[in-house]
């Protein structure tokens, strides 16, 4: 599955970067907390991590700096994201 999102940045000190994944791209909750293992890729780099669910936001993948890079709160990323074992 594959989208583009916006960053956001999670209000609060020391707030997470995040894209919201769409709804019918979401993959259902298979762990604790609604987390789910994936594979992500965002604009070309990949990394294994999990999407959980967030009652205000719907399904979030948090996205590092190292992974984002210069990219930060309201810019646009192309995101695929694959289940992972």
């Amino acid at each position: 599955m594959t989208f583009r999102a916006k960053l956001f940045r999670y209000p609060g000190a020391g707030g997470w970067t995040f894209a919201k994944v769409p709804a019918r791209h979401a993959p259902p909750a298979t762990h604790a907390w609604g987390r789910t293992p994936v594979l992500a890729t965002v604009d070309g780099v990949s990394w294994a991590t999990s999407v959980w669910r967030d009652k205000q936001h719907g399904t979030l993948l948090a996205v590092p700096k190292k992974i984002r890079g210069t990219k930060g709160d309201g810019d646009v990323v192309q995101v695929e994201l694959r289940p992972r074992g």
